[in-house]
């Protein structure tokens, strides 16, 4: 147990240089070393909140970061971590605040977190979102026949390093999966930290099974048995459409083609569906730029960070949840 919390505990600290573990092989054209969190309020509280800082001033965690992190490569992406692995809290990207924040996601006006379902430690993964990237919901899309969900692309990151609530970094795109969640288009990329040292090794979700033998068969049984934590609270089992991954190559145009939807969105070319696309680094863009000096007063945000102790969390997240062979939830007997 002692371990255990020490690891939740490392996981959920914000960095105040996010560019330390990020070890990119290309030339970049952003300096991730520039980056710091503006944190405030209490983790596990629906008033938390986590801005990103550029050399001190606020920018988005989803329009300010490079899609592209090296020139001339595109199967190495940025990825914004949300959810740490063995970690409860549904974190996610404010979509219709400036400057999109990171925040505990609710339900029911109460902080959601997930439940751990045998052999699952709640996220068995870093989850996170892919920046400058966006599934339209415009428009039904073409492998999936389905509209996009309204948010950035997610990716899951499969390296064994540990990673924290806020972090960027860049990662190596291996595959992806297609969910079809309530009839929206929900995209799944599989990666790895380029500074991991199996990232040279495999350039596909394929050569996983060399290296780490059944770890992406379990994690696609993750998502479609469903997202194990779905079952536990009632939802029904969800839809990989395809029935696999998809390969790197192929997802290397799914991300570019989301790029493009994203680009649409902040020059304000189509329903930005309440997406709050101000940015604050491309000029270009006038319907939504926004100088960073400027957006802690534009915006009434807050002018440094101020880190109230963590609230505590429902103790039934603590318990595991076990399916049955029809992935039903099994509960005992009441007296």
């Amino acid at each position: 147990m002692v371990a255990a919390s020490a690891l939740l505990q490392l996981a959920l600290l914000p960095a105040l240089a996010l560019g330390s573990s990020i070890t990119a092989r290309g030339s970049k054209s952003f300096d991730y070393d520039s980056l710091t969190l503006r944190e405030v309020g209490a983790r596990n509280t629906l008033d938390w909140r986590v801005w990103l800082e550029k050399d001190g001033q606020p920018i988005s965690f989803w329009h300010d970061i490079p899609l592209y992190p090296e020139k001339g490569n595109k199967q190495v992406v940025s990825f914004v971590v949300e959810i740490p692995r063995w970690t409860d809290g549904k974190i996610e990207t404010r979509r219709d605040e400036p400057l999109n924040p990171i925040f505990h996601d609710d339900k029911k006006d109460k902080p959601r977190f997930v439940e751990s379902v045998w052999p699952h430690k709640s996220y068995p993964f870093h989850y996170g979102s892919i920046p400058q990237t966006w599934e339209s919901p415009n428009y039904d899309h073409e492998f999936t026949g389905y509209p996009g969900d309204n948010d950035p692309i997610d990716l899951f990151d499969i390296t064994e390093a540990p990673a924290h609530v806020g972090q960027v970094k860049s990662v190596k795109v291996l595959g992806g999966l297609a969910l079809n969640d309530g009839g929206e288009t929900d995209w799944k990329v599989i990666a790895i930290d380029t500074s991991d040292p199996l990232a040279d090794l495999v350039d596909t979700v394929e050569d996983l099974e060399k290296y780490r033998p059944g770890l992406a068969e379990t994690f696609y049984n993750w998502f479609t048995h469903p997202k194990y934590y779905k079952v536990a609270r009632g939802d029904e089992i969800l839809e990989i459409v395809g029935g696999d991954y998809q390969n790197a190559k192929f997802m290397a145009k799914t991300i570019k083609d989301s790029h493009g939807d994203w680009q649409d969105l902040v020059r304000g070319k189509v329903d930005s569906n309440e997406i709050n696309y101000n940015q604050t680094s491309t000029k270009k863009y006038k319907k939504s730029y926004v100088r960073s000096k400027d957006a802690t007063k534009k915006f009434n945000l807050p002018a440094k960070s101020n880190v109230l102790p963590v609230a505590e969390r429902p103790t039934k997240y603590d318990q595991w949840y076990y399916l049955d062979e029809d992935y039903k939830l099994i509960e005992l007997p009441k007296n």
